[in-house]
């Protein structure tokens, strides 16, 4: 079952629904049965093979059979799951587990969400790589504002009735995420093609550092016709020879790339940068000029 992206349900139907913090990582099945464990990715892939470290599910699942719907993460040093880190998986993952499909091959979709809750509760015990994290009934601002506040990416909105339905995506889940405003320096540009042939891909951009222009990543989300025609207007009287990044971007970025210069700065909304310093899920908000 997927969730919509959305904002919180109205204050005045807040204690029809719970809420669950959304971890950043790889959304993953577990088949338990017979003491194996099976790890299936969202687009139906074995995966089992790449995460040795929760072969032992098998001993925290209080019965012979069981369907698990949980996400794995790897936690950084301040405890905070990352999406980069379950990419480079160089620390083993964790798999939080937030639903159950079945129990002894005994279909539990048709229960209501917290009676799902509660069985889950009573069938997963922890172990070193595995939990079922909390959740709670009402108070969606109070738990959204606290993922703000430790750098979480949101929360999970659920309605306390809902059944599962596997595969759907349902306004009976939501996920409710946090954006923050940022600036960044425009450095270049990647050619557009298909509906964008003409103007651009995405807005290669960069951050102040200590030896210039840090790169940051690309914004390719977030404009209309208009301003994708009059910025492609700006954007070449800028045009330059020299790559104003030091160090410059990865071969992937410089391959399409026109470089500019650094006049323009642009607004956009991410979730995050990346331990890399990139921006993550970036999308253009607005334009000024570069005053420093």
């Amino acid at each position: 079952m997927k969730a919509t992206l959305a904002g919180l349900p109205p204050a005045a139907d807040d204690d029809h629904w719970a809420y669950e913090i959304k971890w950043d990582g790889y959304r993953t099945l577990a088949f338990v049965d017979g003491g194996q464990v099976r790890l299936q990715s969202s687009s139906g892939r074995d995966v089992t093979a790449q995460y040795p470290e929760l072969a032992g599910l098998a001993d925290g699942v209080h019965t012979g059979s069981a369907i698990l719907d949980g996400e794995l993460v790897v936690p950084g040093d301040d405890g905070v799951p990352r999406f980069e880190l379950i990419q480079r998986h160089t620390s083993p993952a964790v798999m939080y587990v937030f639903d159950v499909l079945q129990v002894e091959r005994h279909e539990t979709i048709a229960l209501g969400y917290l009676e799902r809750r509660r069985l889950l509760g009573e069938l997963v015990a922890p172990g070193d790589y595995w939990l079922v994290p909390g959740h709670r009934v009402g108070g969606g601002t109070d738990l959204l504002a606290a993922t703000v506040e430790q750098g979480l990416e949101g929360v999970m909105a659920k309605r306390i009735d809902s059944s599962y339905r596997p595969g759907a995506r349902s306004p009976d889940w939501r996920k409710v995420k946090n954006r923050r405003r940022t600036d960044v320096v425009i450095g270049g540009f990647t050619e557009g093609t298909g509906n964008r042939a003409g103007t651009f891909g995405a807005l290669l951009v960069g951050v102040p550092g200590n030896t210039g222009l840090t790169f940051a990543g690309g914004v390719g989300t977030g404009f209309d016709q208009a301003t994708l025609e009059s910025l492609r207007g700006r954007l070449d009287a800028l045009a330059v020879a020299a790559c104003p990044f030091d160090p410059p971007p990865p071969a992937s970025y410089r391959r399409h790339a026109t470089w500019v210069r650094p006049d323009l700065v642009a607004t956009v909304e991410i979730a995050e940068f990346t331990n890399d310093g990139l921006v993550r899920h970036a999308s253009f908000v607005g334009l000024r000029d570069w005053q420093g």
